[in-house]
């Protein structure tokens, strides 16, 4: 056993685990754990200006590379501040770790309005998390933060928090380091199932399958599924990449709802399946449905005509092989699938101007590039009308739809892949929830663009109320700064465009100049079209 403080077994335990970023705001209370990384000469610490951003940007990190995010913030305030980066992550299944502080030991429970003391802190992480709980003493560290490490990678992925009281970061006792804990193992794949399964698949004419984040590690088996039975694979937003939007199979769901009213069968990988709206909305005749989840609660929540239990690429390998044992063969549909893909792409140009502005960022990005969709006109039309060819390449808050939560997303998704352009979309309203991170970004050289469509309004209520409250409008127009004056000001690069054509030049430059930069495009609320047409249907 080696002495060192609670903070020191903190960080000595994240090297273990191959840690190598820390997005921090320190406080008095978690002083020891920063004290400790400073002394660290294997993990970077970047210091951003709001806790939220702290959360958004150990999600972007997770999101971007598979890898935990992991981020320290104080108790109280502090971690309520990143409550919606910690439920967004549990949305979308990535491994982000909160390292928090507690009031100290001796005032635990008790109730006595210590600083930052809030009514059972860990029973609120526990809410927001897969898993959580309290380090009480430097010589836990090893076994509850590794404990953390195994619940955030296995089997249905998630965030972790863990507390430790004030005084426990300066502590000093024996501690047992540990290696890693193994993965838990995965539930062994029913085999009658997967035949059944089989069968329906060979009996049908037109399946389609949809993907989620839950399918990400199993990328190269939904492909050789897809193209066994010839079935489009459609993402929605968080398994957008899994199968590239440039491969005839590779369906956005503007496309693949051109394809709907002839689907006999669904097959669900790694996914809630609760969306896009019209496939609740309306299912044709005798559809049924096949799904595949890791998670037993998740298949109970909504029940298939056949549901598997068991992990993404090992069910859909064993799916496979009894096809090929049963030697399924399905019509060929490669010509109707061509059809309606390029039926949509001619439908979705009517999404004007933001069809335009996003072909001109899949243009000039490469296929790793990264970006970031937010709460807006552009970033809502992004989910179908912008291709994506990579996995871990469009990163969204999913169905948390966390307004504000792109700008700082973007940057740890940066800090992850550095070698990777990365760009983030943003409305007016949702940026300025992460403006401060401009100094941040500045601060680090974390060089990220930021589309900002400024419409001078949460744009989507404004229209709501318009058209469906009688015009009153109430708090959604908003008065915003000089967006290229205010990047200046934090020290970065700002340029402003007004139409698809100026975007590409600057957008070139701006990702060249390995700067962080802000780009505005001012538009016409009144003249933007909705994109909620190839969304809700």
């Amino acid at each position: 056993m080696d002495v060192m403080t609670g903070g020191e077994a903190l960080v000595r335990t994240l090297e273990a685990h191959d840690v190598d970023t820390v997005f921090g705001l320190p406080g008095a209370q978690i002083y020891g754990l920063f004290d400790a990384l400073a002394r660290s000469n294997r993990i970077r610490v970047v210091g951003a200006r709001h806790e939220q951003g702290c959360g958004y940007m150990a999600f972007g990190y997770a999101r971007a590379s598979g890898r935990p995010g992991v981020y320290s913030v104080v108790p109280g305030p502090g971690v309520l501040n990143t409550g919606a980066a910690l439920i967004t992550a549990l949305g979308g299944n990535e491994p982000v770790l909160c390292l928090t502080g507690q009031v100290p030991s001796a005032f635990l429970g008790r109730g006595r309005g210590h600083l930052h003391e809030m009514p059972d802190q860990l029973a609120t992480l526990e809410g927001l998390t897969k898993w959580a709980d309290r380090v009480d003493h430097p010589s836990q560290v090893p076994d509850k933060l590794g404990r953390a490490f195994q619940e955030m990678a296995s089997l249905r992925r998630g965030p972790a928090a863990v507390e430790m009281p004030w005084d426990q970061f300066t502590n000093r006792a024996p501690v047992a380091l540990t290696d890693p804990l193994p993965l838990q193992a995965e539930p062994p794949v029913d085999p009658d199932r997967v035949a059944d399964a089989a069968r329906r698949i060979a009996d049908a004419k037109a399946p389609m399958i949809f993907v989620g984040s839950g399918a990400i590690e199993a990328t190269e088996e939904v492909r050789a599924l897809a193209e066994r039975i010839g079935a489009p694979v459609v993402a929605f937003r968080s398994g957008r990449g899994i199968v590239s939007n440039r491969d005839p199979l590779g369906l956005t769901i503007a496309e693949a709802y051109e394809l709907w009213a002839e689907t006999d069968l669904v097959i669900g990988i790694g996914t809630r399946l609760e969306v896009p709206g019209w496939r609740w909305s309306w299912r044709p005749e005798g559809q049924t449905t096949i799904r595949i989840d890791i998670d037993p609660a998740e298949l109970r929540r909504a029940p298939s005509d056949v549901d598997i239990l068991g992990g993404a690429a090992s069910a859909t390998a064993e799916l496979l092989a009894a096809l090929e044992r049963i030697g399924a063969a399905l019509p060929d549909r490669s010509e109707t699938i061509a059809v309606a893909k390029a039926k949509a792409a001619r439908e979705i140009q009517e999404i004007r101007p933001h069809a335009q502005y996003l072909k001109v960022l899949r243009d000039v990005l490469p296929d790793d590039g990264i970006v970031t969709d937010e709460l807006c006109q552009a970033g809502f039309a992004s989910w179908y009308a912008f291709p994506v060819y990579q996995p871990r390449t469009f990163l969204s808050s999913g169905y948390q739809g966390t307004l504000g939560s792109g700008y700082a997303t973007a940057l740890g998704a940066k800090v992850a892949k550095p070698d990777a352009p990365v760009v983030s979309i943003c409305g007016d309203g949702g940026f300025m929830f992460a403006v401060q991170e401009l100094a941040t970004a500045v601060q680090y050289g974390i060089a990220v663009t930021v589309l900002v469509f400024n419409n001078s309004a949460y744009g989507n209520v404004r229209r709501d109320q318009e058209q469906h409250f009688d015009g009153r409008v109430l708090a959604s127009p908003l008065q915003n700064p000089d967006f290229p004056k205010l990047a200046e000001s934090f020290g970065a690069r700002a340029a402003r465009v007004t139409s698809p054509e100026e975007l590409k030049p600057a957008l070139e430059r701006a990702l060249a100049s390995g700067l962080p930069t802000v780009i505005e495009i001012p538009l016409d609320l009144a003249s933007e079209v909705s994109p909620w047409r190839f969304i809700h249907r």
